[in-house]
């Protein structure tokens, strides 16, 4: 089973349509704290890292084989905390920060909320060490798109984030920081590599619960 920690009730959907197209038979389990996210926001990452490890303790004793920490702001807070519990922690951005280097070293993270941005640009700056690569990370605050998310408007959410993405020039690769942000990845009509985490996440979680 691969356990999936969310800060939003939004992602379960999106989650289970991807393990139906691309990991039929994967048994997911959601856990769902939207206060995590609204601790973090408030007082830093690193204000909920108590409140994760409880979150990933509880998810390995109901038979978690590995988990995916889907929410940007607090994926690094997870992999930290995830260190002793017993099974892989992943942080569902990780491959996505990957694909981003790999693909040039002008990476733009977009976001629609601030908390997000510091953390997704050190993500990428890390994977870019990784690999020896030096990369220029340049960040994009969709200013109102988390405002219609949060009112269940993701499409606007969506079409305000894909504007906002063909608007970037002068870059190899464009990160959606967020995975709310999946949508417009669909949207956009840049030749540039948009690229979203849920999918790529997804992929990384079924592979470690197999193996795990």
């Amino acid at each position: 089973m691969l356990a999936l920690l969310h800060t939003s009730p939004a992602h379960v959907p999106v989650f289970d349509a991807l393990r139906d197209e691309d990991h039929e038979g994967l048994e997911l389990r959601h856990y769902v704290d939207q206060e995590l996210l609204a601790r973090a926001r408030r007082e830093g990452p690193e204000a909920v890292t108590d409140a994760v490890r409880d979150a990933l303790e509880e998810a390995v004793a109901e038979g978690a084989r590995a988990v995916l920490c889907t929410c940007s702001t607090i994926g690094a807070v997870a992999e930290s905390a995830g260190a002793g519990v017993g099974v892989p922690v992943l942080r569902g951005d990780r491959p996505m920060a990957a694909a981003a280097v790999a693909a040039g070293a002008r990476v733009v993270v977009a976001a629609t909320l601030e908390s997000t941005l510091g953390p997704t640009a050190a993500l990428i700056e890390e994977e870019g060490r990784r690999i020896g690569r030096a990369v220029e990370v340049r960040t994009l605050l969709v200013e109102g798109a988390w405002a219609h998310f949060e009112a269940g408007d993701t499409e606007g959410c969506a079409r305000l984030v894909a504007d906002a993405v063909d608007a970037v020039r002068d870059v190899d690769a464009i990160v959606l920081a967020q995975g709310s942000m999946a949508g417009a990845q669909h949207l956009t009509t840049t030749p540039v590599p948009v690229l979203s985490s849920p999918r790529l996440g997804l992929g990384a979680g079924a592979r470690a619960a197999r193996v795990g």
